[in-house]
């Protein structure tokens, strides 16, 4: 059984945030007799007893006087959270990795989000003329970078751009599409799979030019094996000599459709 208890550091955090803006206890509990009078809650009050107990680690504080406390103190709500162990803001991306057994409509993005879902809008127009890179390269010389590019510049895992003119794995990976690299992946395995869907999909880094391909190893030489729908043929290069393998694409994020004109002037 899982042990629960309130960790007396938490409460050494939050006392650390009300010491900051020079408040007393009594202030505290002054100010948030304000906040609950707005919300019509006595929920929201905080009795300056009761702060005391929170920060000397008796017990944590509900979620009302949480948010009693991130409105005295400044602080985001989320923030203030984690300061308590709670990681709030990485509810939505834990969700994200949850196997949910229902197909389910996510809704529209939501409004502090916004501006995020705009940037990938701008994002077509700017990345038209790059060819097939790792998305840390593409932005490294750009003097503004959008936020939805921002959260994919890390190295593990690393993040791919494929260009416009790049149909190697049409139509399983698009042209215009990121993907998730695993950079720990970089063996290729044996011909087991079943079908095209479940063939392993690698990163490569050829002397002048990057390559999202399935990939064979045969004889010292890395066969990079276009689609069927692609037209192309299969390249041979010798290996580690012309090729270095990045490490292997576990996710791809792509349009299936083009957008309107009405979109992209929005």
């Amino acid at each position: 059984m899982l042990a629960s208890s309130w960790n007396p550091e938490w409460g050494k955090r939050l006392r650390a945030e009300r010491e900051r803006l020079g408040l007393s206890l009594r202030d505290v509990e002054t100010l948030s007799h304000s906040i609950a009078e707005k919300l019509q809650s006595s929920d929201y009050n905080i009795a300056h007893t009761s702060l005391a107990d929170i920060e000397n680690g008796k017990w944590p504080p509900t979620l009302h006087r949480l948010y009693t406390l991130s409105v005295i103190y400044g602080r985001d709500y989320d923030r203030l959270a984690s300061l308590c162990g709670v990681p709030a803001s990485e509810a939505l991306t834990e969700h994200k990795k949850l196997g949910l057994p229902r197909t389910y409509l996510i809704g529209p993005v939501p409004e502090k989000h916004k501006s995020t879902a705009l940037s990938a809008v701008e994002l077509r127009e700017k990345l038209r003329a790059e060819r097939t890179n790792l998305v840390p390269k593409i932005i490294e010389t750009w003097d503004e970078v959008p936020l939805v590019l921002q959260q994919m510049d890390g190295s593990n895992p690393l993040y791919g751009y494929i260009g416009l003119d790049d149909y190697t794995l049409h139509p399983f990976i698009r042209p215009g599409a990121f993907v998730r690299i695993d950079p720990r992946q970089k063996k290729i395995p044996p011909v087991d799979w079943h079908g095209e869907h479940d063939r392993p999909i690698f990163f490569v880094e050829l002397r002048e030019r990057y390559v999202c391909s399935w990939c064979e190893m045969h004889d010292g030489r890395l066969i990079l094996i276009p689609s069927h729908e692609s037209k192309r043929r299969a390249q041979h290069v010798r290996y580690p000599a012309e090729a270095t393998i990045i490490g292997r694409v576990t996710g791809v994020t792509m349009d299936l459709v083009e957008p309107l004109e009405s979109e992209v002037r929005a």
